[in-house]
């Protein structure tokens, strides 16, 4: 019986390197362009569809990639309804037979909206995905459970907010989230946009642990001993940037950080894709103005990223970490006296 604790954590060890580098021989610009050209196909026939975007592919990682881009570049995302389900929720979490009723009430609306206008959610993202998988005979599973991104309300995020996929690629699990991949709602207007992230597309367990937490802690695919929800909840701000560039942020640990007047804080990184000394820079703002500065404590060896700053006034600061011009991460510091 001793062992089972042991088996258990080297199942998630190897889970751990499910990620799209174990595809780098894999070129995907075929597939890529094969669902392009089936763009703006409908819902009404979905064995047709996956006959269409799989017929000539012959791998199961190329099947899949071809349907999930398919989804991500047709399938929009109803803010609109996702507000209202979450109002919903929020107001029925106390009476579950209200809630149960909503959900079951929801669940029609959701479905009508996509078939209909390919409109839909994050459930309906994963439902859709999942079906399509299914009929190229590739397993993958819903994963339900909390995200966060940087309008998340902490303090409320006290249900599942979120829905994901996994999908089992030669014999190992994989994440992926095809709502998140899609696209993003435009500043001005609000209204989606399409933008595909390429970084959404089976993402490293380590990186997506940092804004998705499953309900089913065995989809976190790493060690759910170093990965609490706890962590979770506390864990810097993390942007799509980040998954595009294959950042994971290792230190610090938590969003909210408390130090003292000139003493030495280090953000340390993993970087999967290469990246620049001169590219890594620190917007500091401290509510009437903010700097960008360049660090030149920052080093970069093989895959590890490492900066170090010095706060040499007190005060409240906001503090971004850029690559280039993508906006990585953010975290808070109180600098006491």
């Amino acid at each position: 019986m001793k062992a089972i604790p042991y088996i258990f954590l080297f199942i998630f060890a190897c889970q751990s390197n499910a990620q799209v580098a174990d595809f780098d021989s894999v070129n995907f610009q075929r597939t890529d362009s094969i669902a392009l050209a089936w763009k703006d196909e409908n819902l009404t026939n979905l064995p047709a569809l996956v006959d269409k975007l799989t017929a000539n592919l012959t791998t199961d990682v190329t099947r899949f990639r071809a349907i999930y881009r398919w989804v991500c570049g047709n399938i929009a995302n109803d803010y609109n309804l996702y507000a209202k389900n979450m109002r919903k929720r929020q107001r029925f979490k106390d009476d579950s037979l209200k809630l149960k009723t909503w959900n079951n009430r929801f669940k029609k609306i959701a479905f009508q909206k996509l078939i209909e206008d390919n409109k839909t959610i994050c459930t309906g993202y994963a439902y859709l995905l999942k079906e399509l998988s299914e009929l190229a005979d590739i397993d993958c599973e819903i994963v339900h459970g909390y995200a966060r991104v940087s309008t998340t309300n902490m303090e409320r995020l006290d249900a599942p907010n979120h829905s994901w996929n996994a999908v089992k690629l030669q014999g190992k699990w994989y994440l992926c989230d095809p709502t998140w991949a899609s696209g993003l709602p435009n500043p001005e207007t609000t209204r989606f946009e399409f933008q595909y992230n390429d970084g959404f597309f089976l993402t490293n367990p380590e990186l997506f642990a940092i804004n998705h937490y499953p309900v089913d802690k065995k989809w976190l695919l790493v060690d759910p001993t170093k990965h609490t929800f706890k962590n979770f909840l506390e864990a810097p701000v993390v942007y799509g940037k980040a998954y595009a560039m294959s950042s994971i942020p290792l230190a610090p640990t938590k969003m909210h950080n408390t130090l003292r007047k000139n003493e030495k804080i280090s953000f340390h990184y993993k970087l999967l894709k290469p990246a620049k000394k001169e590219d890594i820079s620190l917007l500091i703002d401290n509510g009437n103005s903010s700097k960008k500065i360049h660090p030149t404590s920052t080093t970069i060896d093989d895959q590890s990223l490492t900066l170090d700053y010095k706060f040499e006034k007190t005060g409240f600061y906001d503090v971004h970490l850029f690559i280039g011009t993508d906006l990585i991460s953010t975290y808070t510091f109180r600098v006491k006296s």
